[in-house]
């Protein structure tokens, strides 16, 4: 059997879908993190469902953006670890803005024709994305 530590301070992300921590891991920048330990943990077994992965953050991550995650899988938590015991345990919210997660699928926007050009898309009203320089629709991912 596996035996990750606890950690004192930082983060665990837990009830990702098995097999996309990885994804998660690069769309969070966690490889940027300079004071911080990172445990990525898959497949491990769930009674809920199944399988699923687990990253554990220890140190500083004030710099994350971790909205970003209610976007990627809606069954995500985050709980927050302070002196080895969990004060917080949520679900993210929507982000209002998504920078280069998804891309503008309309072959006439800016994105299309510049490289560098992030894609940025802006949550609507009506809970679409929406891209920021040509409104074009995205559907948000089915749960």
């Amino acid at each position: 059997m596996l035996n990750v530590d606890a950690i004192n301070n930082g983060i665990v992300v837990d009830h990702i879908q098995a097999g996309t921590s990885l994804e998660l891991y690069r769309l969070l920048e966690l490889d940027k993190l300079e004071n911080a330990s990172i445990a990525l943990i898959q497949n491990v077994r769930s009674s809920k469902s199944g399988k699923k992965d687990i990253i554990k953050i220890e140190g500083d991550v004030s710099s994350l953006n971790l909205n970003i995650l209610a976007y990627l899988d809606p069954g995500i938590t985050v709980a927050t670890i302070q002196d080895g015991k969990i004060v917080s345990k949520k679900r993210p919210d929507l982000p209002h803005k998504l920078v280069n997660v998804i891309r503008c699928r309309n072959p006439r926007c800016i994105t299309s024709m510049e490289e560098e050009c992030d894609h940025i898309f802006l949550l609507s009203s009506t809970g679409q994305y929406r891209c920021a320089y040509c409104e074009q629709a995205f559907e948000l991912k089915p749960e």
